[in-house]
């Protein structure tokens, strides 16, 4: 039986299974679809490693309840400009779904998408001080017109139950809270797109690994391949690849040499979640909870007790617990973060450990916490929880980006960031969050970056699948507005009414 991939020639390869290339693919399939394209997955699924709906938040990230995006200044005031740009992000996300379900590309939008309010929640004077302040600076903006703020208990325990009863009365609390908010299973998301893409001429290899990737004679790259189950080597040369190999994605960036992954390294966190699958509990909770980050914190590390919807199924995640390990994937190897060092990394790495003690001591604090010490940290969302009414689970491996830096000779940023060769043959992805959310506007301004003789002809049909691109909706409320109301339709998300819920 034959495993290695039989086409010898492809004007895209795509590496790696996950959202990101499945969402590159789909595009080039609309845009070009004479292009012939090849997607190499090292396992044997797509979406197992950080697109799982257990391996990731699934939030929906639209900077609804995530604080971290609209952090108080040191006057205390709050700038919205972030959580607006991730917020205008998300909807192009939601119109690019919109279409492929509105012309039957992909299957049932309940599969992989439901609504569910998002809440900031917080606790304490200064919390609860920034949280109103937040509040003030977000909903005179159109895009977050319909969030509400309480310090009421009884009005939040109407909103989300569980993090009110039990708690002490005396304690000051508050809560946003935006109806609008969703939850997104980003595997089951990507098996449609990949099948949207198997369906239509995408070649789609599971169990492959990309083994190397070299400069070809005539521009293009030669990319080696091995089936681990049975042995067999084979390659492909490729016009175009795209490496969105999630935390695999640093260590075939370098070996491609280009002069665009000089100086990159990556600094991976793991991380453990509760999960509750107890029906009758998560019946009681409809909410994405969002509290705040303790200090030193990776963002990715915010507490949040959410309502999660897997195959079909409702079920209460909370979490997560930070800790670290030096794979730079949940299938990976404890040699990736070693091995990924370079003469041309190394200044960036010890000057990011230098600046990033908080960080490292967080982290040594997280891994040595006791199964106590969690179940108590999940009190402080859940007063009443019970340790027996949940398990302990393993999430995805996060591998945030190190950069160079001209003053302090290296950085550690927690977002994403495109890599492009600039001859527009290679493209990559590094980072983490808000990641999947909006793996829509990352792969345009890949496809931006990359091909860029052709993008501009690809204009019209980028706005014919999403009506909102090119324009910030939120300076233009009236189509917000109507392509909220658009998308809400064609997703199938049940319309929450804010005021009387």
């Amino acid at each position: 039986m034959t495993f290695i991939s039989k086409t010898q020639h492809a004007d895209v390869v795509l590496i790696g299974g996950g959202i990101m290339s499945a969402t590159l693919g789909t595009f080039l399939k609309q845009l070009e679809p004479g292009w012939s394209i090849s997607l190499f997955e090292r396992l044997e699924e797509p979406g197992l490693e950080s697109s799982d709906p257990w391996n990731n938040a699934g939030t929906g990230h639209a900077a609804l309840c995530e604080l971290n995006y609209s952090p108080a200044a040191k006057d205390g005031s709050v700038d919205p400009g972030k959580a607006l740009k991730i917020n205008e992000q998300f909807q192009l996300s939601r119109q690019f779904w919109s279409h492929l379900v509105e012309k039957s590309l992909i299957g049932s939008p309940k599969g992989f998408i439901n609504t569910v309010p998002h809440m900031s929640f917080v606790i304490g004077d200064s919390n609860v001080d920034f949280l109103r302040t937040r509040y003030e600076a977000l909903k005179p903006n159109p895009l977050f017109r319909s969030m509400e703020y309480s310090e009421d208990h009884a009005q939040i325990a109407k909103w989300a139950p569980l993090i009110v009863k039990g708690r002490d009365p005396r304690q000051r609390i508050a809560a946003t809270r935006a109806a609008e908010g969703t939850d997104v299973d980003f595997g089951a998301l990507t098996r449609e797109l990949t099948g949207y893409l198997g369906n239509n001429g995408v070649e789609v290899n599971y169990g492959h690994n990309v083994t190397g990737i070299t400069r070809a004679s005539d521009g293009g790259w030669d990319l080696a391949l091995k089936h681990p189950r049975s042995g067999e080597h084979g390659s492909i040369h490729a016009k175009f690849v795209f490496v969105g190999a999630g935390g695999g994605a640093l260590h075939l960036l370098q070996a491609s040499g280009i002069p665009e992954s000089k100086g990159y390294g990556g600094f991976p966190v793991s991380g453990q979640f509760f999960r509750c699958t107890d029906q009758t509990l998560a019946a009681q909770h409809s909410a994405k909870v969002y509290g705040q980050a303790s200090v030193g914190a990776p963002p990715m590390s915010v507490p949040h007790l959410d309502t999660r919807y897997v195959n079909g199924k409702r079920s209460l995640l909370f979490g997560p617990y930070a800790g670290f390990s030096t794979n730079f994937l949940k299938n990976g190897s404890y040699l990736d973060l070693p091995l990924s060092i370079r003469p041309s990394n190394i200044i960036p790495m010890l000057a990011v450990a230098k600046d990033n003690m908080d960080l490292t001591a967080y982290l040594v604090k997280e891994v040595a916490k006791r199964h106590g010490d969690k179940v108590e940290a999940l009190r402080e969302y859940y007063p009443e929880a019970k340790d027996s009414d949940w398990e302990l689970i393993t999430a995805g491996q996060r591998v945030q980006i190190i950069k160079k830096d001209p003053k302090r000779g290296g950085v550690l940023q927690f977002g994403t960031e495109v890599i492009a060769g600039r001859d527009g043959t290679i493209g990559a992805l590094l980072g983490a969050s808000p990641g999947a959310s909006t793996a829509v506007p990352i792969m345009i301004e890949l496809l931006q970056k990359t091909f860029p003789k052709n993008f501009k002809g690809w204009q019209a049909k980028l706005k014919e699948m999403m009506p909102g691109y090119g324009v910030k909706l939120n300076e233009n409320p009236e189509l917000a507005a109507k392509l909220e109301a658009e998308t809400t339709t064609a997703l199938q998300l049940e319309q929450v009414d804010a005021a009387h819920s």
